[in-house]
């Protein structure tokens, strides 16, 4: 019997590093390294030193590995899928001139509105990159560390992306991949290219930049003797160009632009996401048009508050999570980190239609009710901008991939079943993202197009399927009008 031949593929996320050690033929999932994060800010900001991510890598690696009881010597790959957004800025010798600025701090709404404005509204980046600025992306925050820390900026000899920092530091390469890059704002995916006169209006020099890899799984290296060192690995091994996490999530699942929409994904996480794999480049200014990690599109549309917004509640109220029933009249808005879809970085929780007879257990249901909808709602404007009708009976018969943390939370379950009224399939395979990394990792290493090993390695998986139920509309209609209400003054309504 040959001997066993494994690949790792990390997830490092806001809050942690997850490395799993796959089997590179079966996709088993042998075991997952563990390390977590520290994320500091108050306010608006949210930021992380970069030093920490690759500390948390190795010993996630080296936990994994131990756990797994393989020896080094098996495996032949590994690839790494970061959190979208974040902005790293590096010294000559490679280390970080300032913490990184993460996807969730909100102080560059200004940049963005005034970016926006720059360049002539909306519809102008969305026909250049595909995606209108936020805060959330990194063109923002490169223009608010100009205005707001022009020391570390002029200092920057090199400008990376999270996933881009840890590859750097693996291969001793500095690259990209066109689906992380295409949440910058100032990379083409209509070019395939980082956007000169983009670059241009951000006072950005493109040789701060990676070069753009052909997709994530393309191999930019080996791992160098240093990591290998720090990793406990063998030295030579495959290092693939990774992607984002939502692009690694979807080759975990293995969708690879099979047609638009067919395959809607809910993510339930620090963020709560929605997207689907598509072969046409998405146009609108409702959603992010992404490019995917192998070479298709992936359009999406991102919320900044689920999981932990709704854990807080939680918390405040002195209840476990899932002490939580419908919030009846209640109506609780849980965007303490501001809000990115619909636009709103200042905005922060609401509550409204407290009764005396109000539970503690409704207001957590209330939280729950918010976030979901927000969410939910975000994919309807993702079935517009791509063509479809929500309420077209066929659309609304689609089931909903559920994925992420909160995918295995019986209320988070619940609660998305209730006001969608859509059937859902949570898939058996665990750990998407680092599950899509390792198959960028094993592609890169020899095994073939990572979307089709993916395929492959999850065909023995089995997922949960649950029928629909009947969509809670006066739930839905609840929690939508006061959204509105509360969302027009300040998106200019």
């Amino acid at each position: 019997m040959p001997p066993r031949t494994v690949v790792i593929g990390v997830d490092s996320s806001t809050q942690s590093t997850k490395a799993a050690v796959i089997d590179a033929v079966t996709g088993e999932l042998l075991a997952v390294g563990r390390a977590p994060h520290v994320v500091a800010g108050e306010g608006g900001a949210r930021e992380s030193d970069p030093e920490v991510w690759w500390r948390a890598l190795c010993d996630a690696v080296a936990s994994g590995l131990k756990e797994s009881g393989l020896s080094a010597s098996s495996v032949t790959g590994v690839a790494v899928a970061g959190q979208q957004h974040g902005l790293v800025v590096l010294d000559r010798s490679g280390r970080p001139l300032r913490p990184a600025l993460l996807w969730n701090d909100t102080r560059s709404a200004p940049q963005a509105a005034a970016l926006t404005g720059a360049l002539g509204g909306p519809e102008a980046w969305v026909a250049r990159t595909g995606t209108v600025p936020v805060a959330s992306m990194t063109a923002s925050k490169w223009r608010w560390l100009r205005e707001n820390d022009p020391a570390n900026a002029e200092a920057a000899v090199a400008v990376r992306l999270p996933h881009d920092f840890l590859t750097e530091r693996l291969a001793g390469t500095a690259a990209t991949d066109p689906g992380d890059a295409s949440g910058t704002c100032w990379y083409s995916t209509g070019t395939r290219a980082y956007d000169p006169g983009l670059l241009g209006l951000l006072e950005l020099d493109e040789a701060l930049l990676p070069p753009v890899a052909d997709t994530g799984a393309t191999r930019i290296g080996s791992l160098t003797a240093t990591a290998a060192e720090a990793l406990g690995l063998p030295a030579g091994i495959a290092v693939a160009a990774g992607t984002g996490d939502n692009m690694s999530a979807a080759v975990g699942l293995g969708l690879g632009g099979a047609g638009l929409l067919d395959h809607p994904v809910l993510s339930l996480g620090t963020s709560g996401t929605v997207f689907a794999a598509s072969r046409a480049r998405p146009a609108s200014t409702a959603l992010s048009g992404f490019a995917a990690a192998d070479g298709t599109y992936l359009p999406l549309a991102c919320t900044l508050n689920c999981t932990l917004a709704v854990d807080k509640v939680a918390t405040l109220l002195g209840l476990h999570r899932d002490d939580a029933v419908p919030g009846g009249e209640a109506v609780l808005l849980p965007f303490l980190d501001g809000e990115r879809t619909p636009d709103l970085p200042t905005s922060s929780g609401l509550l409204t239609g407290l009764r005396h007879d109000t539970t503690p257990q409704q207001l957590l249901g209330a939280a729950y009710e918010g976030a979901a909808f927000t969410v939910l709602r975000a994919l309807d404007e993702l079935s517009r901008a791509c063509g479809l009708d929500p309420a077209d009976p066929v659309v609304a018969a689609r089931p909903l991939r559920l994925i992420g943390g909160g995918a295995q939370g019986r209320t988070w379950v619940e609660t998305v079943r209730r006001l969608s009224g859509r059937p859902l399939i949570v898939p058996g395979s665990g750990e998407l993202v680092a599950r899509g990394a390792a198959a960028l990792a094993a592609s890169a290493a020899g095994g073939g197009d990572p979307v089709a090993v993916a395929t492959r390695w999850s065909a023995a998986a089995e997922d949960a399927e649950l029928p629909p139920v009947e969509r809670d509309t006066e739930s839905w209609e609840r929690i939508g009008s006061v959204l509105d209400r509360a969302a027009a003054p300040l998106l200019g309504g």
